[in-house]
């Protein structure tokens, strides 16, 4: 048999697991009260030296805990699935949602009244001094309009820490903190007073060598915690093991590991250090399997179940992390996600073959803890083991949407025509959900920005208008055009303007972070900051990069494609009928079935209030009551003319089903845009790439676009990531594999997102093994970056959402991450659900 299985989680794992699950998350104030008390008692130092301090007081302070059961330790709140706020990036949206986040439809988290109120006083300090508030007034109106208007969002990184990135963990591992000081005071030493630099840099190494001593302290009150711990403990083997981890606490980070155990604990160490600096998510652990194996190898001491036992641990740990963001980003983010993601396989850097033991043990703990995190990974090349892929087959059959799977032979080429050297991009590993970066050596930015392509085609649609407004240029009324070249010249027109304002968007930020939050911890562990004397935020990495992704490409595609095909081939309805179907959301789609999209008088309300408010600023009576007497007059337009438009509109060839002529347009709709992007600079020096994947957002931002011309209704979900509209690839996994294929996955060099999902019977036995292995060999074979999987049936999902308690440890993969089926908002499920069910 093909087929090996998985063996059992030990006791331990399964209580470490049950109390994350079962956990409630809180927001917690320590963080935030520490954060503020040493930016008050650091005025008028440089922006890095504050960030020092900082970090210095946090780690020196923060509460630490020892949980039952735990063999690696450290955390960064008191409970677990819990998470810290950082007001120096921005802190006005938690002030709004003080009363409403423990209730708001997605990533909801408790916070006490007594930890409302100390963030609320450490809040009254941050006034006018987070990067958020800089960022903003770096932006133009038109920018700050474009936003407003649901064609982009920066929000990821304007509220918070930019993270996306991976560390050099083997480093740690190989010298220790110690070494890295060592490092930073040989730098020092080197410098010439004469450069006009020598100042700044000066200070930027004083910074470093005080934010590795604080974090070597942050180690050592581990140690003492356990050993408190374990002179009061009275059962011996758990004394034994807390007296362990005093010890290894004691010698790692601060020195390099000796052994399997030590690596562990001080991986882990540096993977919450580097959250607890900043907010940011995405912070990848990477090439796990690489650096971490050498120690595996060396310690000649250790059984191999003990050592999966620890790997599990770490496995554990990592779902201990969380985050919380505004009530807008959580919808995008939904599902707790902090897509720390570990990737395994690949290439060495001179080229063969990667795979290692720690590659299959990796495999293992993921079926022994079932859990979201971390996004686990796999990387395929031509000389890949056939074992391995079909191990990795295996472990998708399990059902939690792991691992997914990159192809090296697009992603190599990708980043060395970005200017990556080969031995780098052999090296790569992945970041967040699906963005490629050589590791330890990159500043990516990936996840810069949600760029809506759909809505780019909807105010193509209307003149360059949303709603009412004048948003874009002008660039024709499509009544006017006669073929499709003219609609998609339109469409290139609006995308260089919109893609211009998201640039701008992105640089303010950038510059935000640069000059207000400057990260030490972080900088000393990234190529080559030491080495040029500057933080990560002020280009200190070697390669610089920012990554926005787009979403909406199959819309697009279906929807030119149905333009193309019916009014300007076939001739079955006008531009002019067209139009006014739009406009009137096909007559509110006409049955009864689709009354969730209908609107409500307070839908109306608010609807005209948005029109006014956008174009005039100001509101009186007489404008609301025309725009509710219009919108009035629209919704009675005659709905069966409409519902015979969307009937045409409907019978077209859609992406997904290895048509050629709609899958030519849906990738030549997503080269205008990737094209657009790679035109711009950023403040780092380096260049824009696009990335293809939505994360969640595609749910979100499609309540910000109206009717489309495939049939697609106002304020519904959008395609997710590359992979078809949902529903529409009809003709196998193959054919619709072949059409995602066919994009332009090498240029969207920021990473491409596709789901699929198979009904479990689809892949049983070793028949189903191997047909899954192949379908995967001939994708990529074919150029697809990307593809991860959902292997599941509509029932269980459906059950799931009708009995929650009942199916806490479902885990399904939403987007570029896994997420607890059930702690998802109703609309991210029912897009999980609607997604086709592939079979053999």
């Amino acid at each position: 048999m093909l087929a090996k299985g998985f063996t059992e989680p030990t006791e331990r794992i399964q209580k470490l697991k049950r109390a994350i699950v079962d956990a409630v998350p809180y927001v917690e104030s320590e963080r935030a009260v520490l954060v503020t008390e040493s930016y008050k008692e650091t005025e008028g130092l440089s922006p890095i030296m504050r960030r020092a301090r900082a970090a210095e007081k946090i780690f020196r302070s923060l509460p630490i805990t020892i949980h039952d059961n735990e063999l690696i330790v450290g955390a960064i709140t008191k409970n677990l699935r819990s998470t810290e706020i950082c007001p120096e990036f921005s802190y006005e949206w938690v002030e709004k949602e003080f009363d409403t986040m423990a209730t708001r439809i997605a990533d909801p988290f408790r916070i006490p009244k007594e930890t409302a109120a100390e963030l609320k006083e450490a809040f009254k300090y941050w006034d006018g001094k987070t990067t958020s508030a800089l960022a903003d007034s770096y932006m133009s109106q038109e920018t700050k309009d474009c936003i407003s208007n649901g064609v982009f969002t920066v929000g990821n990184y304007f509220y918070g820490g930019v993270g996306h990135v991976c560390v050099d963990y083997g480093k740690v591992l190989k010298i220790g903190f110690t070494g890295i000081i060592r490092q930073v005071m040989e730098a020092m030493a080197k410098l010439d007073t004469s450069d006009p630099d020598y100042i700044k840099k000066k200070n930027f190494y004083e910074a470093l060598i005080i934010t590795y001593s604080a974090a070597i302290q942050f180690a050592h009150r581990y140690a003492e915690k356990a050993r408190e711990m374990a002179a009061a403990c009275l059962d011996a083997t758990r004394k034994a093991e807390l007296l362990q981890i005093a010890a290894n606490c004691d010698k790692v980070p601060e020195q390099g590991a000796t052994n399997f155990y030590e690596a562990c604990q001080s991986f882990w160490f540096v993977q919450i250090l580097l959250q607890i600096e900043a907010n940011g998510h995405s912070i990848s652990p990477g090439r796990f399997d690489q650096y971490m194996n050498p120690y595996l190898a060396m310690d000649k001491g250790i059984s191999h179940e003990f050592a999966q036992e620890l790997v599990d641990c770490v496995w554990v740990k990592l779902n201990d992390i969380n985050k919380t963001r505004d009530e807008v980003s959580a919808q995008a983010f939904a599902g707790y996600a902090v897509f720390q993601n570990l990737i395994v396989g690949g290439q060495t850097e001179d080229g063969l073959d990667a795979t290692n033991e720690m590659s299959y043990m990796c495999m293992e703990a993921v079926a022994h803890v079932k859990l979201p995190a971390p996004s686990f990974s796999i990387r395929v090349h031509q000389n890949t083991p056939d074992e391995f892929l079909y191990r990795s087959c295996e472990l998708t059959r399990l059902g939690f949407g792991v691992p997914a799977m990159y192809n090296d032979e697009v992603i190599i080429p990708a980043l060395c025509n970005r200017g990556v050297s080969l031995a780098d991009a052999r090296n790569y590993c992945i970041i967040g959900c699906v963005e490629p970066q050589c590791p330890h050596k990159t500043e990516g930015w990936h996840d810069a920005a949600f760029f809506n392509i759909a809505k780019v085609l909807e105010i193509t649609l209307n003149n360059g208008k949303a709603g009412d407004k004048q948003l874009g240029p002008v660039t024709g009324d499509i009544t006017s055009f006669t073929n499709l070249e003219q609609l998609l010249e339109a469409y290139k027109k609006q995308m260089e303007y919109f893609v211009y304002h998201l640039a701008e968007a992105d640089n303010c930020v950038d510059y935000a972070h640069a000059e207000r939050a400057p990260l030490p911890f972080l900088s000393a562990l990234v190529d080559d900051c030491i080495g040029r004397g500057k933080s990560v935020q002020e280009g200190g990495a070697i390669y610089n990069f920012t990554g926005p992704q787009a979403f909406g490409v199959a819309d697009a595609g279906d929807s030119l494609c149905a333009i193309k095909k019916h009014v300007f081939e076939n001739k079955e309805i006008t531009m002019e009928q067209l139009k006014e179907a739009l406009d009137h959301n096909f007559g509110d789609c006409c049955d009864k079935t689709c009354s969730a999209t209908e609107s409500t008088d307070e839908d109306r309300i608010y609807e005209a209030v948005k029109r006014i408010l956008s174009n005039n600023g100001s509101i009186n009576l007489a404008d609301l009551q025309a725009q509710l007497s219009k919108t009035q007059k629209e919704v009675s337009g005659n709905k069966e003319d409409y519902a015979q438009v969307k009937k045409i509109l409907e019978n077209t060839p859609w992406f997904g089903n290895d048509e050629d002529e709609v899958d030519m347009i849906a990738r030549r709709c997503g080269q205008i845009y990737s094209y657009e992007v790679e035109k711009y600079k950023n403040p780092r020096g380096g260049q824009f790439q696009a990335g293809c994947y939505p994360v969640s957002a595609n749910v979100l931002f499609g309540k910000d676009v109206g009717a489309l011309p495939d049939g697609r209704l106002a304020k519904t979900p959008l395609a997710d990531g590359v992979s078809p509209r949902q529903g529409k690839d009809t003709n196998g996994p193959t054919a619709a594999a072949m059409s995602v294929s066919k994009l332009d996955h090498a240029n969207y060099s920021n990473g491409t997102l596709y789901n699929q999902k198979f009904l479990p019977a689809a892949l049983a036995g070793d028949d189903g093994l191997k047909h899954f292995a192949s379908i995967v060999r001939s994708y990529f074979d074919h150029k697809g970056m990307h593809v991860q999987f959902n292997v599941i049936d509509r029932d269980t999902l459906l059950a799931a959402q009708k009995d929650p308690d009942q199916y806490k440890d479902l885990v399904v993969r939403v987007a570029g991450y896994s997420a607890q089926f059930t702690v998802l908002a109703k609309e991210v499920q029912d897009d999980i659900i609607s997604r086709t069910e592939q079979t053999l």
